[in-house]
């Protein structure tokens, strides 16, 4: 009964997260839920738009001057950590989990997916687990990364492939606040 009573409070956590407090308008009182109730990490002048999906307690930490988008699907359950700067707009996929295609028994992977500063990730996306994401780098809307992509390097396609670099000349804060989002 004490495990039947965990899976209620951990499902009833996260119904609460995803279906209640995701659709606040207000950044002020899901940044504190997010930070004081699901353990996350998040840096200054960042913010989490409506309707963001995670799939745990615990396991994420993004920085300063970030912004994700409204309806963004962040699985957090292998660890995602999401650097300064970065810019994922709107329904984005990052999973860190996934099955193993060949366990008879069609087990979990669990894998982090690391986000770098400067990272600019484009509508639609997907990042799948164990993916790090390097500095500058760019994700095409649409595109799926299914390998390590490196810093400066823009992707896209699916699967994502190198189309050009970019320039290191970065001065900018990618994080911005609109009311009632």
């Amino acid at each position: 009964m004490h495990s039947y009573l965990r899976r209620i409070y951990f499902d009833g956590l996260l119904y609460l997260t995803n279906r209640v407090v995701a659709r606040i308008p207000s950044h002020i009182l899901r940044r504190w839920y997010y930070r004081h109730v699901m353990h996350f990490e998040i840096g200054k002048n960042t913010f989490i738009y409506m309707d963001a999906w995670f799939d745990t307690k615990g396991g994420f930490k993004i920085g300063s001057g970030s912004v994700v988008n409204q309806k963004c699907r962040l699985d957090n359950r292998g660890g995602l950590e999401i650097g300064n700067n970065v810019s994922i707009t709107a329904e984005v996929c990052i999973l860190t989990a996934d099955h193993d295609l060949q366990d008879p028994r069609f087990g979990g992977r669990l894998a982090p997916v690391r986000i770098e500063d400067f990272v600019f990730i484009g509508t639609r996306a997907m990042i799948l687990r164990g993916v790090t994401l390097g500095r500058g780098s760019v994700v095409a809307a649409g595109s799926v990364v299914v390998k390590d992509v490196a810093p400066l390097t823009v992707v896209a396609g699916s699967p994502a492939r190198v189309i050009k670099t970019r320039e290191d000349n970065f001065a900018y804060h990618a994080g911005y606040a609109r009311l009632f989002s």
